[in-house]
């Protein structure tokens, strides 16, 4: 009875194990955010100290302080999503800048918010229709991010690009997803999309050295600039600016330029720097996108656009 019973049981034991190897255990897949707006929460640094919100209370007063909500629904509904996004990379992965904290309300390091105090003050009469139709504009994509091989992205943003966005790689790390792409936005959609910064030599000289003291200048100041290369998205590489070469980013944050798609003149013992577009330029251009709203695009076709090889992605619950 013993050898019967360890016979059958080495039988089932065996068939077990033949089913187990013909449908193996799925493999674990990527962590996401398990929940909609309402019960994701994260901590934001301010000019007061450390503060706990969730992202539906949240996230309109960043749309708000990123886009005009002038702005067409769609083009609202895809920044709403991208900014969720790049909130919930940051809960992943963390700032150098702010360890203490998922993200801060410095629009210069994370993104801009405005309370509702104040976008009472500043859209006066119009509050309650400009704010419903933020508020819109998050409820609808509620949950909603953006992915690349199941991955949270790093979703960039800028105002507006001089008919091509910017690669990360040329200013930052690599991202497949993040590389140039047409943009529409012209003079026409954009105010102040070209702008002129002008200098006097002297005034160049020490804005130079504020930030490259071991600069040298030639005695004429014609040849301070020479060998500037602009990339496939018409923004400026690099330049070689008296003994130093710079970058064109490198440039534009020590002369307050608008952005790297830029050209410089001397005349009349003037440099004349034209930038078009404003910001890094990486990612999706807000204008850009305002633009192809117009058009009839939807805020997934915008979202595709700007960020490429990417999935729309909606949280569970």
């Amino acid at each position: 009875m013993r050898l019967a019973f360890t016979l059958s049981f080495l039988a089932v034991f065996g068939a077990a194990l033949l089913v187990a190897a013909r449908f193996p255990c799925p493999a674990p897949q990527p962590t996401a955010p398990p929940l909609s707006d309402a019960y994701v929460t994260f901590s934001v640094k301010t000019d007061s100290g450390i503060e706990s919100v969730n992202m539906a209370d949240y996230l309109p007063g960043v749309l708000a302080g990123e886009m005009p909500a002038l702005f067409e629904t769609q083009a609202l509904m895809a920044q709403a999503v991208a900014a969720r996004t790049y909130i919930l990379h940051r809960m992943e992965h963390g700032s150098a800048n702010h360890p203490e904290a998922d993200i801060c309300n410095n629009p210069a390091c994370c993104k801009a918010y405005v309370t509702t105090q104040q976008l009472q003050k500043n859209w006066g009469a119009h509050f309650e229709e400009y704010f419903a139709k933020i508020s819109a504009a998050t409820a609808n994509t509620d949950g909603q991010y953006l992915t690349y091989h199941g991955d949270l992205i790093e979703a960039v943003f800028h105002s507006s690009s001089a008919g091509a966005t910017e690669a990360s790689g040329a200013i930052w790390n690599d991202r497949p997803y993040l590389v140039s792409v047409d943009s529409p936005e012209s003079e026409t959609d954009v105010p102040n999309f070209i702008s002129q910064t002008v200098f006097s030599p002297e005034t160049l000289q020490a804005q130079l050295t504020a930030t490259y003291p071991d600069m040298t200048f030639p005695d004429d100041p014609a040849a301070w600039f020479t060998d500037i290369i602009c990339n496939e998205s018409g923004r400026v590489q690099s330049a070689q600016v008296c003994n130093i070469q710079l970058t064109g980013t490198q440039l534009r944050s020590a002369l307050g330029l608008r952005s790297t798609a830029f050209t410089v003149s001397y005349s009349d013992n003037a440099f004349t720097f034209t930038a078009t577009g404003y910001g890094h330029g990486v990612g999706m251009s807000q204008y850009g996108a305002n633009v192809y709203a117009k058009q009839g695009w939807g805020y997934a076709d915008i979202l595709a656009h700007y960020y490429p090889n990417t999935q729309l992605t909606s949280a569970a619950g």
